[in-house]
């Protein structure tokens, strides 16, 4: 049996890691000759690419966005391997009585987010496409911390960039009626994978065996994790036992769409969101170049019936 540590994509699990602990809690990976350990990183050491980087995981959950920083700036041999979401899952978030009813609307009021040089773009981008002016919005350094509904209601800020809108968007206790939330994919931002999975090239090289029994597992899981969500809604509950019940419900509904693509499959990268995610990044200096796009990610080692199977 070899040990395999997964470096999850969060602080903490949350129902997109919902196909990990379903593959593992019904035995699957163990059949593949698999000892799966689920973590979680410590934002002191870094984030899942440091670690992969350092080799102190086998596998991680990945933004592409900072997989493509780190092949431009520090020639990390690090590569995905399976795509985790088909969707972006960011959100502009506020509520009614802001004022606020579209993206060009935040000229001149005060958005919260983490201003990394990926945010920045981002935010003027999808003011910029709705007409309005990106030099206008004014910029509340939120950090790493997610501002809730709750939050701008109490005047923290007028509205929050980066919220998914399947997990953070959700919580709080301002009513439905007074919240809006619009997800980045629907108001203009390009295409993109929210969450990539992989490994080092090292790894993948040293026992592509390991890799592709690993997807093939991974796949399965994320598979029954969607066809059965009461299932799953019990087995999330014994790991993030923190959060509500409707919310982890509620999440996982509308997470669970988001982890195949148009065609029904889990784990396929789409290159026709990888290469032009990266040229935008770059021409918007949120990575040094795009050069090496094409190399930074590789579908081989799924297997064809697997994704056939989650398909049906």
């Amino acid at each position: 049996m070899s040990h395999v540590r997964v470096m999850l994509d969060y602080f903490h699990p949350w129902p997109n890691s919902a196909g990990f602990y379903t593959a593992r809690e019904r035995g699957w990976y163990t059949e593949a000759g698999l000892d799966v350990e689920l973590v979680v990183q410590d934002p002191g050491r870094g984030d899942t690419l440091e670690y992969l980087a350092r080799r102190e995981v086998d596998f991680g959950i990945f933004p592409p966005n900072r997989l493509f920083a780190r092949r431009a700036a520090h020639h990390q041999p690090l590569i995905a391997v399976a795509a985790v979401n088909h969707r972006a899952l960011e959100a502009v978030q506020t509520v009614v009585d802001t004022g606020i009813t579209r993206p060009r609307d935040l000229a001149g009021r005060r958005l919260a987010y983490n201003p990394t040089p990926r945010g920045r773009a981002m935010v003027r981008h999808l003011v910029a496409a709705d007409g309005g002016d990106p030099d206008a919005v004014i910029t509340v350094d939120a950090g790493t911390r997610e501002l809730t509904v709750d939050d701008i209601a109490a005047g923290e800020a007028d509205a929050t960039f980066g919220n998914y809108w399947s997990w953070d968007a959700l919580r709080g206790d301002v009513p439905e009626e007074r919240r809006l939330t619009w997800p980045v994919d629907e108001i203009g931002a390009p295409r993109y994978h929210s969450y990539l999975l992989g490994t080092s090239e090292e790894f993948r090289d040293r026992d592509p065996g390991a890799v592709r029994a690993f997807l093939a597992a991974t796949a399965r899981g994320y598979a029954a994790a969607s066809a059965d969500q009461e299932r799953t809604l019990a087995l999330l509950e014994q790991v993030i036992p923190y959060f509500s019940r409707p919310l982890i419900a509620r999440s996982l509904a509308l997470i669970a769409p988001t982890w195949t693509d148009a065609e029904g499959r889990w784990g396929l990268i789409d290159e026709a969101r990888m290469g032009p995610y990266a040229n935008w990044l770059a021409q918007h200096g949120a990575i040094a170049h795009a050069r090496d796009w094409e190399r930074s990610f590789s579908n081989e080692l799924l297997s064809g019936n697997d994704l056939a199977s989650v398909a049906e």
